[in-house]
């Protein structure tokens, strides 16, 4: 089958150099403090490894189709998810689903990237031994002192937007493709490094017992919804970023096989972390919570107990930097990718505008920590309100609905099986028929009603 035509490509687009590349810059965008601090946790509250079963039946039957969907839809197209709409539609508003996932991925890069400059202030603080000696209470305070800082806030999230900026205007191969191809690899030795130091703590087989031994008993429609919920938006879709690293792709090779190896490293990250996590836990009697609270306070206070604490401290968090820093690249080189492919502005140009918008927005959402904090939306700080609301429980559930809809119901599934079937590989036929078309909007309609509030488990 020859390549599909297509009238919006650039003779001059880059392409990613190889398959490899591909997959590493892919998961690169899906492994993000949502491994770190969410799915350990979500395993340990329902039911350990009984909750894995079942993220692990949602990521097959729910999350990749969507993922390879993504992926189709930037490969066929060759240019991002906008654009792309109006290719396969045109005269149809389904193009403003691709606007909703640019705001969406806009609103994420701002909090994210001030989440993500945390991890390079503590990173310093590690090194420097700013914590080293302190229990629980004094790192708990100087978080609390350290973002409450505005200088602070504004000065990390400059920071980690300089340096996303820097490697997305260089490009693919220069820039993204270089940068994963090393940081990916250097960051699965680091996890499973600091993996094997924390299984081998004295006590530490209490956390490893309640992490990976299964209690089917705590299994209700509550954990299925958390486990598909997680399953989900691990992988980073729902707003088409991963339309844009589609783009770059060939057709040597078919999707799925690209796809699967992206799912399983982005789920093989996740339970590492639980491994680094849960069993130092246990080990020094720490309570393993959610959000930034562990990686900021509770890892500290653990590394701070730990015989060459500061020296696996100062891993973790180079490692925790390489995770957010692969996932900012691939957020941004979305939003950049709809101002040069929709709007036709330079990408040098178009990268600098972008870092712009997102730090004024950023920096208002981190002043949430500080002088903002008593500003309340819906009750809710602007941080949380933009992070918990608008993006994770409006936009990106919303934009993922409407994806497999348009999918799975107005284009036919068929027209982008031929485009993920094209090349040598795996194939895949009625799974993913039968997934988009059902399985997945089922599974979205249910989780983003629990989401909102109107059913309840």
């Amino acid at each position: 089958m020859g390549k599909p035509e297509n009238t919006l490509q650039s003779p001059n687009r880059e392409q990613f150099g190889s398959r490899i590349a591909f997959v590493l810059a892919s998961m690169g965008g899906a492994i993000g403090l949502g491994n770190i601090w969410k799915f350990p946790y979500l395993v340990g509250r329902h039911g350990g490894a009984a909750f894995i079963v079942v993220y692990l039946l949602a990521l097959v039957f729910i999350g990749t189709p969507v993922l390879m969907t993504e992926f189709a839809i930037g490969r066929k197209t060759k240019t991002s998810y906008t654009s792309a709409l109006k290719q396969l539609l045109p005269g149809k508003k389904w193009y403003l689903l691709g606007i909703i996932g640019v705001i969406a991925l806009t609103l994420t890069l701002s909090f994210y990237g001030g989440i993500a400059g945390w991890t390079l202030a503590y990173l310093l603080k590690t090194v420097t031994g700013a914590y080293s000696g302190m229990n629980g209470d004094e790192i708990g305070a100087m978080f609390g002192s350290f973002s409450a800082d505005p200088f602070q806030m504004i000065l990390w999230l400059g920071i980690m937007l300089l340096i996303t900026t820097f490697i997305v205007l260089r490009g693919v191969k220069g820039g993204i493709e270089k940068v994963c191809n090393v940081l990916l690899p250097i960051m699965f030795i680091m996890i499973i490094f600091l993996a094997i130091r924390s299984i081998l703590l004295p006590g530490a087989e209490a956390g490893l017992e309640f992490y990976l031994v299964p209690d089917f008993s705590s299994l209700n429609a509550e954990t299925v919804m958390a486990a598909i919920g997680q399953a989900f938006f691990t992988l980073g879709v729902g707003a088409g970023n991963l339309v844009i690293y589609g783009s770059y792709l060939d057709h040597k090779k078919s999707l799925t096989s690209s796809t699967l190896m992206v799912g399983v490293g982005d789920t093989c990250a996740a339970v590492m972390f639980g491994l680094i996590i849960f069993p130092a836990a246990f080990a020094y009697n720490i309570e393993a919570g959610m959000g930034p609270p562990l990686v900021f306070i509770t890892l500290p206070t653990i590394f701070a107990q730990m015989k060459f604490g500061m020296v696996l401290a100062t891993i973790f968090f180079i490692m925790l930097f390489f995770a957010c820093l692969t996932s900012t690249i691939c957020i941004m080189e979305a939003i950049v990718g709809y101002l040069v492919d929709e709007l036709k502005i330079a990408r040098k140009k178009a990268t600098w505008i972008v870092f712009g918008i997102v730090f004024v927005i950023g920096s208002i959402m981190m002043m949430s920590f500080g002088p903002l904090a008593d500003v309340f939306i819906f009750g809710k700080t602007i941080f949380d309100f933009f992070n918990d609301t608008v993006v994770s429980a409006i936009l990106l559930p919303l934009g993922a609905l409407l994806m497999v809809i348009l999918v799975g119901w107005i284009l036919k599934p068929k027209t982008l099986l031929e485009e993920i079937n094209i090349g040598d590989g795996l194939k895949v036929n009625r799974y993913y028929t039968i997934t988009v078309k059902y399985l997945a909007p089922i599974a979205i309609i249910f989780m983003f009603l629990q989401l909102i509030g109107i059913i309840k488990f």
